[in-house]
């Protein structure tokens, strides 16, 4: 096992167990589903518990993925995808630390799912065995990851958020 599989496999499980301890929460955590939706509805996600469902399967699934290696650049679009609308919706008016509810966690996992694109899966995953690998790693794996999620997260945004106005002072 060469350097960079070892890389690739240490950023795969870090992100990806994050990613699945995040989707479990939103769905079964805490609040479950319901204080899930309940937030999504206050950042302005309509449906919201249809935002909220998608988020936290999609963050479990993902997670999973990543941590599998299975379909990792997919995964990892997900991922990148999610975490704008997160930095975007919620943590970009705050600054970017994370102590102050700012973008720093979302633009970290943002850019190892790019990385873990650059990078490929490595050869322990289920996508080295399955003979997925080879194609999407490099600049094709990085465009996918970053290019994918970042379109989604826009389409997502234009489609689906009305964040709240604020009062006119006028």
């Amino acid at each position: 096992m060469s350097e960079l599989d070892t890389a690739a496999l240490i950023l795969r499980v870090v992100a990806g167990l994050t990613m699945a301890a995040h989707g479990y929460n939103h769905v079964l955590g805490g609040g479950g589903l319901a204080g899930t939706t309940r937030w999504f509805a206050a950042m302005g996600l309509r449906p919201a518990r249809m935002h909220a469902l998608l988020s936290g399967a999609g963050e479990l699934a993902c997670g999973t993925g990543l941590l599998i290696g299975l379909l990792a650049p997919l995964c990892a679009a997900f991922i990148v995808g999610t975490m704008a609308v997160a930095g975007i919706a919620v943590h970009r008016k705050n600054g970017f630390f994370v102590f102050k509810d700012g973008y720093e966690y979302v633009l970290l996992l943002a850019v190892v799912s790019v990385v873990i694109g650059v990078l490929g899966p490595g050869r322990i995953s289920v996508d080295h065995v399955l003979g997925l690998d080879d194609p999407l790693d490099g600049a094709a794996g990085a465009a996918l990851a970053a290019g994918a999620g970042l379109l989604g997260a826009a389409l997502l945004l234009a489609v689906c958020w009305r964040p709240a106005r604020a009062a006119d002072d006028s």
